[in-house]
């Protein structure tokens, strides 16, 4: 066990959580694969009983992959007609969420030789992109609780990044795929869960990660 890499992943019951969680898995790591039964990222007691239950079975993290997350659905997310409640249910889980468990594996992300946190962020949260006219985000539509919760994750990668120098923290977009998250929205996409999962498992695994970085498959995104 000792060389044998301790990976967990958030959200991973399906999706590209399932995704990465099954990739890790198939080059060799141990991982925890944490549903919502098993990790409520918005629970404090819940987050507690499973850094515990890491510490108690392996003793260390080597790898933390945040990928829990929630939309918020269609409604309550325009300007002019927002609904707080979604707001602040999506910022618990997306950016609360990923501090409450960044926070309580620390510890046991501070045991490993080579620590990383992956925050499961999204191309929607670039203000490069959003603001730019010939980009789609710019001219799609304009929600307010998911793409502001994501920026906020990005931000609070940086922070990580700039405080653990021995880490590698960063932050990645998947891409929109065709998974439930996104039938949810009423979205139907060909890119699949793996590929979505991609960008994180290279940097999960890769020798000599960077750091502080916002990235997907073909390089960074603009902030």
């Amino acid at each position: 066990m000792a060389d044998t890499k301790i990976a967990l992943v958030t959200g991973a019951s399906r999706g590209i959580g399932q995704a990465i969680a099954a990739a890790l898995t198939a080059q060799g790591m141990t991982v925890v694969a944490a549903t919502r039964a098993d990790l409520d990222v918005t629970d404090d007691a819940s987050v507690g009983r499973a850094a515990a239950d890491v510490t108690n079975r392996y003793g260390r993290l080597d790898v933390l992959v945040n990928n829990a997350g929630i939309s918020g659905g269609q409604a309550g997310q325009s300007p002019g007609a927002v609904d707080l409640a979604v707001v602040r249910a999506v910022y618990e889980t997306n950016l609360f969420g990923v501090l409450r468990v960044t926070e309580a594996f620390l510890p046991l992300l501070r045991r490993s030789p080579d620590p990383r946190i992956i925050n499961i962020s999204s191309g929607t949260a670039s203000l490069h992109w959003n603001t730019d006219p010939a980009h789609a985000f710019a001219a799609g539509g304009t929600p307010v609780a998911y793409p502001t919760s994501k920026a906020a994750l990005n931000m609070l990668t940086v922070q990580y990044a700039k405080a653990l120098p021995d880490f590698s923290v960063n932050a990645v977009a998947p891409g929109a795929c065709g998974t439930d998250f996104a039938k949810d929205l009423g979205l139907s996409l060909d890119r699949t869960a793996a590929e979505g999962a991609a960008i994180a498992v290279r940097l999960a695994t890769m020798d000599n990660p960077p750091t502080g970085a916002f990235l997907q498959d073909d390089g960074p995104v603009p902030w």
